[in-house]
Protein backbone atom coordinates (compact mmCIF):
# COMPACT_ATOMS: atom_id res chain seq x y z
CA UNK A 1 0.00 0.00 0.00
CA UNK A 2 1.31 3.43 -0.93
CA UNK A 3 0.82 5.63 2.11
CA UNK A 4 1.48 8.78 0.12
CA UNK A 5 -1.60 8.13 -2.01
CA UNK A 6 -3.86 7.08 0.87
CA UNK A 7 -6.13 9.77 2.34
CA UNK A 8 -4.78 10.90 5.70
CA UNK A 9 -8.14 10.52 7.43
CA UNK A 10 -8.32 6.85 6.38
CA UNK A 11 -4.85 6.11 7.73
CA UNK A 12 -5.62 7.92 10.99
CA UNK A 13 -8.88 6.03 11.43
CA UNK A 14 -7.12 2.71 10.76
CA UNK A 15 -4.46 3.56 13.33
CA UNK A 16 -7.10 4.57 15.87
CA UNK A 17 -8.89 1.25 15.42
CA UNK A 18 -5.62 -0.72 15.66
CA UNK A 19 -4.63 1.04 18.89
CA UNK A 20 -8.10 0.45 20.35
CA UNK A 21 -8.02 -3.32 19.76
CA UNK A 22 -6.04 -4.27 22.92
CA UNK A 23 -8.54 -2.43 25.14
CA UNK A 24 -11.49 -3.96 23.32
CA UNK A 25 -9.92 -7.40 23.64
CA UNK A 26 -9.37 -7.20 27.41
CA UNK A 27 -12.87 -5.78 27.97
CA UNK A 28 -14.32 -8.64 25.89
CA UNK A 29 -12.39 -11.22 27.90
CA UNK A 30 -13.75 -9.81 31.15
CA UNK A 31 -17.28 -9.83 29.73
CA UNK A 32 -16.84 -13.50 28.85
CA UNK A 33 -15.46 -14.23 32.33
CA UNK A 34 -18.36 -12.50 34.09
CA UNK A 35 -20.83 -14.35 31.89
CA UNK A 36 -19.20 -17.64 32.75
CA UNK A 37 -18.00 -18.18 29.19
CA UNK A 38 -14.58 -19.48 28.04
CA UNK A 39 -11.96 -16.71 28.05
CA UNK A 40 -8.22 -16.12 27.79
CA UNK A 41 -7.65 -14.61 31.25
CA UNK A 42 -6.42 -17.86 32.77
CA UNK A 43 -6.47 -18.93 36.43
CA UNK A 44 -5.42 -15.44 37.64
CA UNK A 45 -7.48 -12.88 35.66
CA UNK A 46 -6.23 -9.94 37.73
CA UNK A 47 -2.55 -10.65 37.09
CA UNK A 48 -3.22 -11.38 33.42
CA UNK A 49 -5.06 -8.07 33.06
CA UNK A 50 -2.40 -6.06 34.86
CA UNK A 51 0.41 -7.53 32.79
CA UNK A 52 -1.44 -7.27 29.48
CA UNK A 53 -2.30 -3.60 30.02
CA UNK A 54 1.21 -2.82 31.28
CA UNK A 55 2.86 -4.51 28.30
CA UNK A 56 0.49 -2.71 25.93
CA UNK A 57 1.24 0.66 27.56
CA UNK A 58 5.00 0.20 27.15
CA UNK A 59 4.68 -0.97 23.55
CA UNK A 60 2.46 1.93 22.53
CA UNK A 61 4.88 4.30 24.29
CA UNK A 62 7.74 2.79 22.29
CA UNK A 63 5.70 3.15 19.09
CA UNK A 64 5.30 6.84 19.96
CA UNK A 65 9.08 7.19 20.20
CA UNK A 66 9.55 5.20 16.98
CA UNK A 67 7.52 7.62 14.86
CA UNK A 68 10.34 10.14 14.43
CA UNK A 69 12.92 7.55 13.23
CA UNK A 70 10.29 6.05 10.92
CA UNK A 71 9.56 9.49 9.51
CA UNK A 72 13.29 10.10 8.95
CA UNK A 73 13.73 6.74 7.21
CA UNK A 74 10.61 6.85 5.05
CA UNK A 75 10.47 10.61 4.41
CA UNK A 76 6.75 10.45 5.23
CA UNK A 77 6.05 13.69 7.05
CA UNK A 78 2.47 12.54 7.61
CA UNK A 79 3.70 10.21 10.34
CA UNK A 80 4.31 13.22 12.59
CA UNK A 81 0.59 13.97 12.56
CA UNK A 82 -0.10 10.64 14.26
CA UNK A 83 2.44 11.01 17.06
CA UNK A 84 0.19 12.95 19.41
CA UNK A 85 -2.67 10.48 19.04
CA UNK A 86 -0.37 7.50 19.63
CA UNK A 87 1.07 9.23 22.69
CA UNK A 88 -2.42 9.77 24.11
CA UNK A 89 -3.18 6.10 23.55
CA UNK A 90 -0.02 5.24 25.49
CA UNK A 91 -1.26 7.39 28.39
CA UNK A 92 -4.69 5.78 28.08
CA UNK A 93 -3.20 2.32 28.51
CA UNK A 94 -1.04 3.52 31.40
CA UNK A 95 -4.22 4.77 33.09
CA UNK A 96 -5.96 1.45 32.45
CA UNK A 97 -2.94 -0.41 33.85
CA UNK A 98 -2.90 1.75 36.97
CA UNK A 99 -6.68 1.47 37.38
CA UNK A 100 -6.48 -2.32 37.06
CA UNK A 101 -3.72 -2.50 39.67
CA UNK A 102 -5.40 -0.05 42.05
CA UNK A 103 -8.91 -1.44 41.66
CA UNK A 104 -8.50 -5.17 41.11
CA UNK A 105 -5.33 -5.71 43.16
CA UNK A 106 -5.59 -3.13 45.95
CA UNK A 107 -9.37 -2.59 46.00
CA UNK A 108 -8.80 1.17 45.69
CA UNK A 109 -6.81 1.37 48.92
CA UNK A 110 -4.61 4.46 48.66
CA UNK A 111 -2.83 3.42 51.86
CA UNK A 112 -1.78 0.13 50.23
CA UNK A 113 -0.77 1.98 47.08
CA UNK A 114 1.50 4.33 49.03
CA UNK A 115 2.97 1.37 50.91
CA UNK A 116 3.79 -0.33 47.61
CA UNK A 117 5.31 2.85 46.18
CA UNK A 118 7.65 3.15 49.17
CA UNK A 119 8.44 -0.56 49.51
CA UNK A 120 8.62 -1.89 45.95
CA UNK A 121 11.19 -0.44 43.55
CA UNK A 122 9.29 -1.38 40.41
CA UNK A 123 6.14 0.34 41.72
CA UNK A 124 8.20 3.45 42.47
CA UNK A 125 9.50 3.48 38.89
CA UNK A 126 6.04 2.87 37.44
CA UNK A 127 4.31 5.59 39.44
CA UNK A 128 7.06 8.09 38.67
CA UNK A 129 6.68 7.34 34.96
CA UNK A 130 2.92 7.88 35.29
CA UNK A 131 3.41 11.24 37.00
CA UNK A 132 5.84 12.37 34.28
CA UNK A 133 3.32 11.49 31.56
CA UNK A 134 0.47 13.50 33.11
CA UNK A 135 1.68 16.97 31.96
CA UNK A 136 2.35 15.54 28.49
CA UNK A 137 -1.24 14.31 28.20
CA UNK A 138 -2.65 17.58 29.58
CA UNK A 139 -0.67 19.65 27.07
CA UNK A 140 -1.39 17.53 24.00
CA UNK A 141 -3.70 20.11 22.39
CA UNK A 142 -2.94 22.85 19.89
CA UNK A 143 -4.19 25.37 22.45
CA UNK A 144 -1.55 24.19 24.91
CA UNK A 145 1.18 24.55 22.28
CA UNK A 146 0.08 28.13 21.58
CA UNK A 147 -0.11 28.97 25.28
CA UNK A 148 3.29 27.50 26.17
CA UNK A 149 5.02 28.39 22.92
CA UNK A 150 6.59 25.75 20.65
CA UNK A 151 10.00 25.78 22.37
CA UNK A 152 8.69 25.49 25.92
CA UNK A 153 6.19 22.87 24.81
CA UNK A 154 8.94 20.83 23.12
CA UNK A 155 11.15 21.03 26.23
CA UNK A 156 8.27 19.90 28.43
CA UNK A 157 7.66 16.91 26.16
CA UNK A 158 11.23 15.75 26.63
CA UNK A 159 9.76 14.17 29.76
CA UNK A 160 8.70 11.28 27.55
CA UNK A 161 12.31 10.04 27.55
CA UNK A 162 12.76 9.57 31.31
CA UNK A 163 9.15 8.32 31.48
CA UNK A 164 9.88 5.63 28.88
CA UNK A 165 13.11 4.65 30.66
CA UNK A 166 11.28 4.34 33.99
CA UNK A 167 8.50 2.32 32.35
CA UNK A 168 11.02 -0.16 30.95
CA UNK A 169 12.78 -0.38 34.33
CA UNK A 170 9.40 -0.91 35.98
CA UNK A 171 8.81 -3.89 33.69
CA UNK A 172 12.32 -5.27 34.21
CA UNK A 173 12.24 -5.19 38.03
CA UNK A 174 8.67 -6.50 38.13
CA UNK A 175 9.49 -9.61 36.09
CA UNK A 176 10.07 -12.74 38.13
CA UNK A 177 13.03 -14.78 36.95
CA UNK A 178 14.48 -14.44 33.47
CA UNK A 179 11.98 -13.06 30.97
CA UNK A 180 12.85 -11.93 27.48
CA UNK A 181 10.27 -9.20 26.90
CA UNK A 182 11.66 -6.65 29.41
CA UNK A 183 15.04 -7.03 27.68
CA UNK A 184 13.44 -6.64 24.23
CA UNK A 185 11.70 -3.46 25.35
CA UNK A 186 14.98 -2.21 26.80
CA UNK A 187 16.91 -2.86 23.58
CA UNK A 188 14.25 -1.10 21.51
CA UNK A 189 14.33 1.90 23.84
CA UNK A 190 18.13 2.11 23.73
CA UNK A 191 18.01 2.03 19.92
CA UNK A 192 15.38 4.78 19.76
CA UNK A 193 17.26 7.01 22.20
CA UNK A 194 20.58 6.37 20.43
CA UNK A 195 18.97 7.38 17.14
CA UNK A 196 18.01 10.72 18.64
CA UNK A 197 21.43 11.31 20.19
CA UNK A 198 23.19 10.56 16.90
CA UNK A 199 20.78 12.81 15.01
CA UNK A 200 21.32 15.63 17.52
CA UNK A 201 25.13 15.22 17.36
CA UNK A 202 25.06 15.25 13.55
CA UNK A 203 22.96 18.41 13.56
CA UNK A 204 25.36 20.12 15.94
CA UNK A 205 28.33 19.03 13.82
CA UNK A 206 26.77 20.26 10.58
CA UNK A 207 26.04 23.62 12.18
CA UNK A 208 29.80 24.16 12.58
CA UNK A 209 30.64 23.43 8.92
CA UNK A 210 30.77 25.84 5.96
CA UNK A 211 27.75 25.63 3.65
CA UNK A 212 29.54 23.77 0.81
CA UNK A 213 30.90 21.00 3.03
CA UNK A 214 27.51 20.71 4.73
CA UNK A 215 25.80 20.15 1.36
CA UNK A 216 28.28 17.39 0.47
CA UNK A 217 27.68 15.54 3.76
CA UNK A 218 23.88 15.78 3.54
Amino acid sequence: MNLKNTPIIHMKNALFIALSLPALWIFWQWAMLLLGQPNALGFNPVETTNRFLGDTAIRVLLITLAITPLRDLTRLAVLTRWRRMVGLFAFFYVCLHLSSYLGLDLFFSLAKLWKDIVKRTYITFGMTAFVLLIPLALTSTNKAIRRLGPKRWARLHWLIYPAALLAVLHHYFMAKGFQIMPLVHGVILVFLLTWRVVKWAKKRYLATLPSKRKENII
